[in-house]
């Protein structure tokens, strides 16, 4: 982590007009003071985008992580936060953590700079520092929780500096729901750069261009899946395009230039919004299982103008190969189905061609049009689909169903394995899979029943450790503590007369 702006100490809580002295700044409050500040424009237009469920938000991390990865793994492109230290060094971290190899710019701030506009002559002191061509084909500036809610105005910030494209977002955790969500932020401010840039004359060629008519892949997927889509692609005489996010900026122009884009991750509603502008069709779902690739590959040709003889004989070739792999390698239990990523309808529709039992389905994400294909086929197999789930619906579902093996976030799994039954966590174990055509059908067979057969392992190591750490037993300790009902009896009474008095004195 680089600092690049004025080296003033950043002190422990910043203060916002909108707080009141001795308060504290709440999801809300922080909110209120962004519109006070003129963000109103960015925070309907994420309402919008990204509508939250009945719920305040899911529990994910901090939603800049995904905006984040997105420009840390795009060739000769800077990234710069600006927002609390605290908030910075827990992004970094997380991101070196997953893999990230690249310098990642900081700009700091007070109170203040934060009040007085000096951050945003900061952050500007700062770009035009880094903004060299040799080096740089774009630089990402990222408002962070504060810096929005203060008003930071990065539109203000020019386009361009020395030839190197200036792109400002506004990633607050009170204005996106999830981080998988905000890689469609700023995957689409650069869609919508690099189309204002196609429309104003010729742009940079790709380093590869197909051919054939190329299908644009919206949303990030394993390695070998994009190469998986070519194959099925190839005999209807197209091609698989850039997989969006992109890897380099001259890639958007190609993934621009498309017969069509998929959907494969459904919720990029600004990415979406971008490729219609373009004039591009998109169609939703995925090429997984049988009856998903053939609906896939049938809405494909009919969007490319595909002829339907080569349409039929894709297809009859495509899901005879899915039927024969999945029949080879079949996954018998109740599987229970929850995740942040995006991609959790698609695994629990492998799954149920794989023959398991899937009773749920809980997704972060929300509900959009291009995921209502996997979803009518769910519900249809009498699933319960859950969109913007929070981590209290997947345990309840968890408790609910009693499955045989509960894929999900990292505290759905801690509580599945408490309850002795085994639990696989989806961003490492199931994401890392590959999942369409072919090559997806059987791929999760391994792991998922690998993890089945451990149920006897988890009952022989529950009855071994019985109750044992759990409650008030849980920890080191040179005595096992001992139950003590009556204070605990007298504790709570004087606790609850406590609060009633506190609400006496407020009234």
């Amino acid at each position: 982590m680089t600092d690049l702006g004025t080296s003033v100490r950043e002190r422990d809580r910043l203060d916002l007009d909108s707080v009141e002295e001795g308060g504290c700044a709440s999801a809300e409050t922080m909110k209120d003071a962004a519109r006070k500040a003129g963000a109103s424009e960015i925070l309907d237009r994420y309402e919008q985008d990204y509508p939250k469920g009945p719920h305040d938000q899911p529990q994910s991390m901090c939603p800049a992580f995904g905006s984040l990865r997105v420009g840390l793994r795009m060739r000769r492109t800077a990234t710069v936060l600006s927002g609390s230290a605290c908030c910075v060094y827990g992004l970094t971290f997380t991101s070196h953590f997953y893999g990230a190899r690249r310098t990642v710019g900081y700009v700091p701030f007070s109170s203040e700079t934060l009040v007085t506009g000096k951050l945003f002559e900061d952050i500007k002191e700062a770009v035009e520092q880094l903004a060299d061509p040799e080096h740089y084909d774009t630089i990402v500036v990222t408002n962070l929780c504060v810096p929005t809610a203060s008003g930071v105005p990065l539109r203000l910030l020019p386009d361009q500096i020395n030839g190197v494209r200036i792109i400002g977002i506004d990633v607050p955790g009170f204005g996106i729901p999830t981080h998988a969500e905000a890689k469609d932020v700023l995957a689409g401010a650069m869609l919508a750069y690099a189309r204002g840039e196609a429309e104003q004359g010729p742009v940079a060629a790709p380093k590869e261009r197909p051919d054939r008519p190329a299908v644009t892949l919206l949303g990030e997927m394993f390695p070998a899946d994009p190469v998986g889509i070519g194959m099925m692609l190839e005999p209807m005489g197209l091609a698989a395009g850039p997989v969006v996010p992109t890897r380099e900026w001259r890639e958007l122009y190609s993934a621009l230039d498309c017969a069509a884009v998929a959907a494969i991750h459904p919720f990029y509603t600004a990415s979406v919004r971008e490729f219609e502008k373009a004039g591009r069709k998109v169609i939703g779902s995925a090429p997984v299982g049988a009856d998903g690739t053939a609906a896939w590959l049938e809405a494909i040709g009919e969007a490319c103008g595909v002829e339907r003889t080569r349409v039929d004989a894709t297809k009859d070739a495509m899901v005879g190969a899915i039927r024969g792999a999945l029949s080879a390698m079949p996954v018998k239990g109740r599987i229970t189905v929850s995740g942040y990523e995006g991609s959790e309808l698609l695994v629990a529709r492998l799954l149920i061609e794989s023959g398991a039992e899937v009773p749920y389905v809980g997704t972060a994400c929300p509900r959009t049009p291009w995921s209502d294909p996997d979803r009518e086929w769910l519900e249809a197999k009498g699933v319960r689909v859950n969109y913007r789930a929070s981590l209290e619906d997947d345990i309840a579902a968890v408790e609910e169903f009693g499955p045989d093996l509960a894929i999900g976030t990292t505290p759905v799994v801690q509580h599945a394995k408490q309850r002795a039954i085994p639990a696989l966590y989806f961003t490492n174990l199931i994401s890392a899979r590959p999942l369409m055509g072919p090559a997806g059908a059987g791929s999760l067979a391994q792991v998922v029943n690998a993890a089945l057969a451990n149920k006897d392992r988890f009952d022989r190591m529950a009855e071994f450790f019985g109750d044992a750490g759990e409650g008030d037993k849980a920890g080191i300790w040179d005595d096992t503590p001992m139950d003590r009902p009556k204070f605990k009896k007298k504790f709570a009474a004087q606790t609850a007369a406590a609060i009633k008095a506190a609400e006496a004195v407020g009234t």
